[in-house]
C-alpha cells in the first residue's frame, strides 16, 4: 500500500463566510495531494501529459466530518491500496492542526490516450515506482 502527505494551508479565498473551508474546495485539495504525492516517488503528472496519457476523474466521493478553518494547516494523507489498471483509486485523509481527522474521501481516475481519449495501462514507469509499496 502507497501512503504520502501533504499539507496545505487554508487560504482565505478558500472559505465561506464563516471561515470554513468551502465544500467545493476539498476536490481541489485531493488534487494538490494526489499530484503531489506521485512527485514524492518521483512521477510527474506533467511528463505523463506530455507524453500522451491524461487521467481525467471519473468519481469524486466526500465525507464532510468537521469544518476546515481559514488559515489552518491541513494534512492530507493520500492512499493507494492497490496497482492500477486503467483506472486508479486514490483514498484520501485530511486531518487539522490537532491531528483531527475532519474529511475523508476518495477519487477514481483513469488513464487515456490524449489523441484518441481512450483508456490505456498506465505508464509504465508508474507501475515501476509503486511496485515497490506492494
Amino acid at each position: 500500500m502507497f501512503t504520502a502527505e501533504t499539507q496545505v494551508r487554508v487560504r482565505y479565498a478558500e472559505t465561506d463566510q464563516m471561515g470554513y473551508v468551502y465544500y467545493g474546495n476539498y476536490a481541489m485539495y485531493f488534487e494538490v495531494a494526489r499530484v503531489e504525492s506521485m512527485r514524492q516517488i518521483g512521477f510527474s503528472y506533467k511528463r505523463m501529459e506530455d507524453e500522451g496519457v491524461m487521467m481525467p476523474v471519473l468519481e469524486n466521493h466526500n465525507s464532510y466530518i468537521k469544518a476546515g478553518k481559514y488559515d489552518e494547516l491541513l494534512t492530507i494523507k493520500t492512499i493507494i491500496k492497490e496497482m492500477p489498471g486503467i483506472k486508479i483509486r486514490f483514498d484520501y485523509e485530511i486531518m487539522n492542526e490537532t491531528k483531527e481527522l475532519i474529511h475523508k474521501g476518495y477519487t477514481i481516475l483513469t488513464f487515456i490516450k490524449k489523441d484518441n481519449y481512450r483508456p490505456c495501462r498506465p505508464p509504465k514507469d508508474l507501475l515501476d515506482l509503486l511496485k515497490a509499496y506492494f
